[in-house]
């Protein structure tokens, strides 16, 4: 499989605190990747750095062989990174087909608006909120705001996409509905990274799993491998016969 996004020695400090420690890894076109530690472990710092939000004191990142390091976020969404938020933030203001619009025109595309309307209904059409295009972001559950976010960034026609917590907060019909879009995601040609604590979803996601620990990567396989890590369980799991139980489909 091809490298697509390349992270080589990435590292991020806050004044003293170290929150990004010589992070490496590649993520292969149409791959899902889960990124998984216990909280503070630096995953969605690493997330900000990929995206643009930090620059890295140290370290590269690379798109389809384009050095992205640093760049600003509406750069790096032209050069096709795209995320959603772990708290959710819509355009309240805005109608829920508006708010995909945006996300359309952020694109390395550079759509006229009219194409942008065109692209936008399709993505909301995948992500099943078609129907509510003309209510206001604000009036959506927080699964519909989940979802809009991921129609917003499916929108700008990504090579990557950051999925940051996508699950967290939803009822059973509502994560396997989730599962559903990553998985069509991914049938698109898309990679996808995903930052999850509903382990048993992301370890049937994930083609492959990272660990951060203290904002070191800690372990890197796939999900039966990091599952039965010794690192993982005494870092994050705890239990060191869970690994079959993760393993059940959902």
């Amino acid at each position: 499989m091809n490298p697509l996004l390349e992270v080589r020695g990435i590292s991020k400090s806050f004044g003293g605190l170290r929150a990004v420690r010589d992070v490496s890894f590649s993520i292969g076109e149409g791959e899902i990747v889960g990124l998984i530690g216990p909280n503070g472990a630096g995953k969605t710092t690493l997330f900000n750095l990929i995206n643009g939000v930090f620059k890295p004191d140290s370290g590269s990142i690379s798109l389809a062989g384009a050095d992205i390091t640093g760049a600003a976020p509406d750069k790096i969404a032209h050069y096709g990174v795209a995320r959603t938020h772990q708290i959710v933030r819509p355009l309240n203001q805005l109608t829920v087909l508006d708010n995909v619009i945006v996300g359309a025109c952020f694109g390395p595309q550079e759509l006229s608006l009219k194409q942008a309307v065109e692209v936008a209904r399709e993505a909301l059409e995948e992500v099943g909120l078609a129907q509510r295009a003309p209510a206001l972001a604000r009036e959506l559950t927080i699964a519909g705001k989940k979802r809009l976010e991921v129609a917003r960034a499916l929108a700008s026609h990504p090579k990557a996409i950051l999925l940051d917590e996508v699950l967290a907060g939803l009822n059973p019909s509502e994560v396997a509905r989730m599962i559903e879009i990553v998985r069509a995601i991914r049938q698109r040609g898309i990679s996808v990274f995903l930052i999850e604590h509903l382990m048993q979803a992301i370890m049937n996601l994930s083609d492959r799993i990272i660990v951060l620990n203290f904002g070191e990567k800690i372990a890197e396989g796939t999900p039966a491998e990091v599952a039965r890590h010794p690192q993982v369980v005494e870092a994050y799991l705890g239990d060191p016969n869970i690994a079959e139980k993760l393993m059940e489909p959902n």
